[in-house]
């Protein structure tokens, strides 16, 4: 029966059995942080923001290349400089929120976010990616963000958001985080980031 479940997770390792793996990030390495205002902030100090905590957490330099209001299809735009410009680690990406609420086609974000996904995968980055949740009553990220987390094999959170802003005490408006939000999500992709090292 052993020998049947290892036989079973060798074939479906890219769906689950074997978990996804970054590279060790110590002292010397560059998180690369790309989004819109989640990544940026808004809704908290400069501070408080993800990215900033993120970079007391694990002890490195974490630069914040969010843009409040952007759609991924400006973000796929200017990654490649940012790319070439700190030459990251680890990218953190955290895109989709806007083209969400202007009701762009989910196909046309998923396309974005894979070749953001791509530009890094070219130049040797290790990702985390990062759902965020369509509007309406019940907060959930579409499954594309799982999706594109399973083709690429990198390490994917879509609950954590969503989770924030369905809480009042932990978010400054319906679409944003307050500083005990951006708290709750530093710790959880910090700990991501521990658990997900090869």
């Amino acid at each position: 029966m052993k020998h049947f479940i290892l036989l079973f997770c060798l074939l479906l390792s890219g769906l689950g059995c074997s978990r996804p793996h970054i590279g060790r990030i110590d002292s010397s390495s560059v998180i690369l942080a790309v989004g819109d205002s989640l990544t940026f902030g808004i809704g908290a100090e400069p501070s408080q923001s993800y990215p900033s905590l993120l970079s007391e957490m694990m002890g490195c330099r974490v630069v914040n290349a969010g843009v409040s209001g952007e759609l991924s299809a400006a973000g796929l735009q200017r990654l490649p400089e940012l790319l070439d410009q700190y030459h990251p680690n680890l990218m953190i990406l955290c895109h989709g929120g806007n083209d969400l609420l202007a009701k762009q086609d989910e196909s046309l974000i998923e396309a974005n976010l894979d070749a953001m996904l791509k530009l890094a995968k070219e130049r040797e980055v290790d990702v985390i990616l990062i759902g965020v949740p369509k509007p309406g009553l019940l907060l959930r990220a579409p499954g594309f963000y799982q999706n594109l987390a399973t083709r690429h094999k990198i390490p994917c959170d879509s609950k954590t958001i969503p989770k924030i802003l369905s809480s009042p005490s932990l978010k400054s408006d319906y679409v944003h985080p307050n500083a005990a939000g951006y708290q709750r999500m530093a710790e959880v992709i910090a700990e991501l980031i521990r658990k997900s090292q090869g």
